[in-house]
């Protein structure tokens, strides 16, 4: 989905739019890897807050039959060591980087009409300059059943909504300062994470640390129906846009560490919020992956981006999964599910998790 650009065409042209080779080389055990992970640890050269991963074989894409076609095929790719953020960055850690460096927001930056423009089709006319106003896109649920191809239908163009106000003017974090920062776009994630001495994730190495060193698992914490088991991620229970029963206690962003962590120890790795990685995002890339030659060993993702859905907007990938999620609608929580955003874009169920490089690696 983009940000500015999905917001104006929505108030302007008012359209429906829609959210949307075999290898002989043998496979580290499960066993194996949690083995190698829990003396790693023992080492004390994990950074504060992060998580050892072990390097393996991941076998990548979707897993049943909800699996989207671009999750599919499912290929393998090898993967090295890497530490990952044990959970969401939280609203005081992007606190403290926006006060040592007044980094400021897309969201809370006048919009570029000339920019944005571009992404539009030819004919809208510019809005009134009171519409070109900083700003974010934010959740409210619908009165009833409501056709899930149009996200007009639940997500507000709100002036003033940002990560300091997530629900818009009047809103704060007060008290949420363990809660996911939301309302981030790609290039504010990227900025915290190179402030940090970190980087974005690879959508292949979110994948592989979602798994928990676990085979052909849908969630981060097993097979277990996730409409079953509420106590296990922050998603939406209920008939989506419009009916949440709360079984998981949150209307919308929890506490980081709210839920049961996945066998790494990976905190949030289904629902809360999506996490940016730093892939762009095309929806044939996994068939490109797959064509015979050598397996390939820490891919970055393709070089360009192209959604068919929006063939002139370029996209980056988005992972895990949000409050939003639903079986009737996205299924964001399953560890195979790819979606994605234009590099603009902020709601407030988008955030991110940082990861780092080994030494010498």
């Amino acid at each position: 989905m983009n940000f500015y650009t999905k917001c104006f065409t929505l108030l302007l042209c008012a359209p429906l739019i829609g959210c949307q080779g075999e290898s002989t080389e043998k496979e580290p055990d499960n066993n194996q890897l949690l083995e190698e992970q829990k003396n790693f640890a023992n080492t004390g050269q994990i950074p504060p807050d992060m998580v050892y991963i072990p390097g393996g074989m991941l076998n990548m894409g979707g897993d049943n039959e909800q699996a989207d076609q671009d999750e599919f095929p499912k290929h393998q790719v090898k993967i090295s060591p890497f530490y990952i953020d044990i959970a969401e960055v939280t609203n005081r850690e992007f606190a403290a980087f926006v006060q040592e460096t007044n980094y400021v927001t897309v969201a809370e930056r006048a919009i570029d009409w000339e920019e944005m423009s571009k992404q539009l089709p030819p004919d809208v006319v510019k809005p009134p300059d009171s519409l070109l106003q900083p700003g974010s896109l934010v959740f409210r649920a619908t009165d009833g059943p409501v056709p899930l191809d149009n996200p007009a239908y639940w997500w507000a163009w709100t002036i003033g909504a940002n990560w300091r106000q997530p629900e818009g003017p009047g809103s704060n974090i007060e008290g949420k300062e363990d809660h996911p920062v939301v309302h981030i776009a790609w290039e504010d994630a990227n900025a915290f994470a190179k402030w940090a001495g970190k980087r974005l994730p690879t959508e292949a190495e979110w994948e592989w640390a979602a798994r928990g060193g676990q085979e052909d698992l849908i969630y981060p914490w097993g097979n277990d129906d996730v409409n079953d088991n509420p106590q296990l991620a922050n998603f939406w229970q209920g008939m989506f846009p419009h009916d949440n029963k709360l079984e998981d206690g949150f209307y919308t962003t929890a506490p980081i560490k709210s839920f049961p962590p996945n066998p790494y120890g990976l905190y949030d790795m289904a629902g809360n919020v999506w996490e940016w990685c730093s892939d762009w995002y095309r929806h044939d890339y996994y068939a490109l992956s797959d064509r015979p030659r050598s397996m390939p060993e820490n891919p970055r993702g393709p070089t360009s981006s192209f959604d068919p859905q929006e063939p002139t907007i370029p996209k980056r990938v988005i992972r895990g999964g949000s409050f939003l999620c639903n079986d009737n609608y996205c299924s964001g929580y399953r560890v195979a599910r790819r979606m994605k955003s234009s590099p603009d874009s902020g709601f407030n169920h988008t955030g991110f998790r940082c990861v780092q490089d080994l030494a010498g690696s």
